[in-house]
């Protein structure tokens, strides 16, 4: 009895062990960015590109994407800064609604890192209050060529100011974006989203499958299966990477009297591997 009690003890070491050393071979790094520049530098334009802009973002979001350091900067401890401010821009920086109110930031890796699969994390502090929305996303590379929903989207962290404790994961394609998109929520035990930074991942694999995770928790997996019924799956292309932080819109709601300006998206590091 205790030789096969010992037995049984040595193979299951040895399936633990087994198991560990598959998962540390199976993602490598192949592409990151760590924010380790010094305070008040901006990004590393090799890597990001900006998006500018007050056209509303097909969501009626309220502010004015800059590319200026205000907006977009290192803190000088390891993180990339995106600020939110309240402020009347000059009136040559329009918005749809008028004079821009708000000012942000959204950077992509647009023309300088797109890939299919793997795995897609980052270590992401978020803001908090009505009306702010930062996420952590993807993009077809050929929007331009077949625009929107048709390049589809991956929304690996989307959070809105009113739900602090709710972070969301979305697929959006054609038949299926917007209002309309594919996807769960993962929702925090304690506490809100805002109060420490958390890792937020998909993991993409060829033949149709996307698994979200937070802080190592999967909490959702889509596949071809989710479809709308004659729906097309455009999850099989390189796509690129979006950080952004909105002001308002037709889903978070505009910004209220208890909402503090200015509001900051803390991200530590953005990392891919294959």
């Amino acid at each position: 009895m205790l030789f096969g009690r010992l037995l049984m003890v040595a193979v299951l070491l040895m399936l633990i062990l087994a198991t560990d050393a598959s998962t540390s071979q199976t993602w490598s790094l192949i592409w990151s960015d760590e924010f380790n520049g010094a305070a008040d530098s901006p990004v590393d334009t090799a890597k990001w590109v900006f998006d500018i802009g007050g056209g509303g973002w097909g969501n009626n979001e309220l502010e004015y994407y800059t590319n200026s350091a205000p907006t977009a900067s290192m803190d000088g401890n390891g993180n990339l800064v995106i600020t939110a401010i309240k402020e009347t821009l000059p009136r040559k920086k329009r918005c749809w609604y008028g004079r821009c109110q708000y000012s942000s930031a959204r950077i992509k890796t647009a023309g300088t890192f797109m890939q299919a699969y793997g795995r897609f994390e980052a270590r992401i502090k978020v803001p908090y209050g009505q009306g702010i929305w930062p996420a952590f996303w993807m993009l077809g590379k050929n929007i331009n060529k077949v625009g929107w929903p048709r390049c589809g989207e991956i929304d690996i962290m989307e959070n809105i100011g009113r739900e602090p404790a709710k972070a969301h994961g979305t697929i959006h394609g054609p038949g299926y974006s917007g209002a309309n998109g594919i996807g769960a929520a993962y929702n925090l035990s304690t506490g809100a989203f805002a109060d420490d930074f958390h890792v937020f991942a998909i993991e993409w694999e060829p033949g149709g499958a996307i698994r979200w995770y937070v802080d190592g928790n999967h909490y959702q997996t889509r596949t071809q299966a989710d479809l709308p019924a004659g729906a097309v799956w455009v999850f099989d292309r390189p796509f690129f990477i979006l950080l952004n932080l909105a002001v308002g819109g037709s889903w978070p709601g505009n910004p209220d009297a208890t909402t503090v300006f200015p509001q900051r998206m803390y991200v530590d590091y953005v990392r891919v591997y294959q």
